[in-house]
């Protein structure tokens, strides 16, 4: 018992080194991503960048949902956009006292609605971010999961959820702009032009800042108990249940945390893009949010923000020099992925790296490879 209790210990400090180590290791990129890029690249190519970085936020999301927890959302786009129009609406209303945001004159508006009102504040609308999308995630993953749906019967409501919101936000011209959506790049903030040059490299540093906290958290979510638990989920539903567990309220609020980090994400974009419309809830978009994930690699973290990256600079290269048919070499980049590398870039590498080993491949936990006290069963059973 005495040694089981060391074992233990022990696994436990170098897995805490280890997230110590991988912790440095993304605030170092972080760090030259942050600080030197901003002084080589031109504001464009900066401000393109921040996209594809807060893109990169909403893919560790869905990772954290789909690739340790099995849950294939195809709605992100619902809570990416409500991100998104939060801090759309607060920069729309720095406007000089009694001035209202100037679409509301085109619908014959002259009192700023309830729903605004809140937006007036900063410290509020950042709360809102996150909040909002949260609360609209666990509410739509509770009436999912309360009655056990899952599987590709999810992926279709949260498909269907999608929809509703998108079809929702387009009639809705008196409140927020209808299909025309909400301008930000002519806004200001801070009494400067939200599209000038400094403040977008004000967003870009939030951006980079922002995909390092939310690594970190979805690291330090499925690296303990809780990502055990999530995993199990994710493999063996009725085995949880059995062991006393409810996977309804674990599934509920990690669902939750990504939809708050797409919200996050919707915000960051809307700012660096100049505007938010119903169509950041496309399905299109949603669909692809997905196949970033799959391109770098499910339940890796690190792969979620590999594959964004990749597939975004690739779209963006290919469809300025071949616009004629970079849609065909984005076609054949995805079915590579599903033939070639079913587990993605990153899980290509691990499978590769396990058959160098003459290791047998263990399709469960990621991490499970890598477990000292697994590696050291291995051992003795081999000895």
């Amino acid at each position: 018992m005495a040694v089981e209790t060391i074992t233990r210990h022990d696994a436990a400090q170098r897995s805490k080194r280890k997230f110590m180590i991988e912790a440095a290791s993304i605030i170092g990129v972080a760090l030259i991503f942050g600080l030197l890029l901003p002084l080589i690249l031109p504001a464009f190519r900066l401000r393109l960048l921040g996209r594809f970085l807060s893109l990169a936020i909403v893919a560790l999301g869905i990772d954290l949902i789909w690739g340790y927890t099995g849950l294939l959302s195809l709605g992100h786009g619902i809570f990416f956009a409500l991100g998104g129009y939060g801090l759309a609406m607060y920069l729309n209303l720095q406007l000089p006292q009694g001035q209202l945001p100037e679409f509301f004159s085109l619908y014959g508006v002259n009192e700023l609605p309830l729903l605004w009102k809140p937006f007036y504040s900063l410290p509020v609308t950042i709360l809102a971010i996150m909040i909002v999308p949260a609360i609209v995630a666990a509410l739509l993953g509770y009436l999912i999961f309360r009655n056990r749906i899952r599987g590709v019967y999810f992926s279709i409501l949260t498909q269907a959820a999608l929809l509703v919101f998108f079809n929702f936000f387009n009639g809705q011209q008196k409140i927020i702009n209808g299909t025309n959506g909400l301008k930000t790049d002519t806004q200001t903030i801070f009494g400067a032009l939200a599209s000038s040059p400094p403040v977008q490299r004000g967003f870009y540093i939030t951006t980079v800042i922002s995909l390092v906290l939310v690594y970190l958290l979805c690291r330090w979510l499925t690296s303990g108990r809780l990502g055990r638990l999530l995993v199990a989920i994710r493999d063996d539903e009725v085995r949880v249940r059995f062991t006393g567990y409810n996977p309804t309220w674990f599934k509920v609020l990690v669902f939750a945390i990504s939809g708050a980090i797409a919200g996050i994400a919707g915000a960051l974009y809307t700012v660096q893009t100049g505007i938010i419309t119903p169509n950041a809830m496309d399905v299109a978009f949603s669909i692809e949010m997905v196949i970033w994930v799959a391109v770098g690699g499910r339940a890796t973290l690190v792969g979620a923000i590999l594959g964004t990256l990749l597939v975004r600079l690739a779209q963006t290269t290919l469809s300025e020099q071949l616009p004629e048919i970079w849609l065909f070499f984005q076609g054949a980049l995805f079915l590579s992925v599903v033939t070639i590398l079913p587990n993605g870039i990153l899980g290509g590498i691990k499978d590769l790296q396990t058959f160098l080993k003459g290791r047998r491949k263990l399709s469960t936990y990621p991490s499970l490879e890598e477990d000292p006290d697994v590696q050291k069963e291995r051992e003795e059973l081999e000895s």
